[in-house]
């Protein structure tokens, strides 16, 4: 078989693909990843041999043993999703439960009263002005939204 005749190979169809919708480079190279180590993390089992248990279990894999972050898992599933619905014509379908990545709880940041202080010490003029009258019409602005919520007042 010489070269012309054979199919081209499924990394190099997904890039194809990636580039006529216009995906990012970036997206392409970051879906690459996530095909290659899919299938690597299968032992090199082509991923038309493959379904959603298989997919499952890498997303698990993740979740689990590697503690990727949420946004990776989400970034490996659309990948996977994006392989088998544009480039194998095979769409996964429900692919069941499977362990989610925890997000982070992200707290507020809360400065103390000497921070405020410090951060107003430093303006001057109408800058001074506007964050001194926001800084002290917050608590006028929030507290009735907070109490309301805990139930007081």
């Amino acid at each position: 078989m010489d070269m012309q005749s054979r199919p081209p190979k499924i990394m190099d169809r997904v890039k194809a693909v990636m580039r006529v919708k216009r995906y990012s480079p970036r997206t392409e190279k970051t879906y690459c990843y996530w095909i290659r180590y899919f299938i690597r993390y299968h032992g090199v089992r082509h991923p038309a041999s493959m379904g959603p248990s298989e997919v499952q279990a890498f997303l698990e894999h993740l979740a689990v043993e590697r503690y990727v972050a949420a946004a990776k898992q989400n970034q490996a599933l659309n990948a996977l999703v994006f392989l088998y619905r544009h480039i194998l014509d095979m769409p996964l379908g429900d692919i069941g439960t499977f362990s989610r990545a925890k997000r982070p709880r992200r707290l507020p940041v809360v400065l103390s009263h000497e921070e405020v202080m410090r951060v107003l010490n430093q303006l001057s003029g109408p800058m001074n002005l506007m964050a001194t009258l926001m800084y002290g019409s917050l608590p006028a602005v929030c507290l009735p939204a907070l109490e309301a919520q805990i139930g007081v007042g």
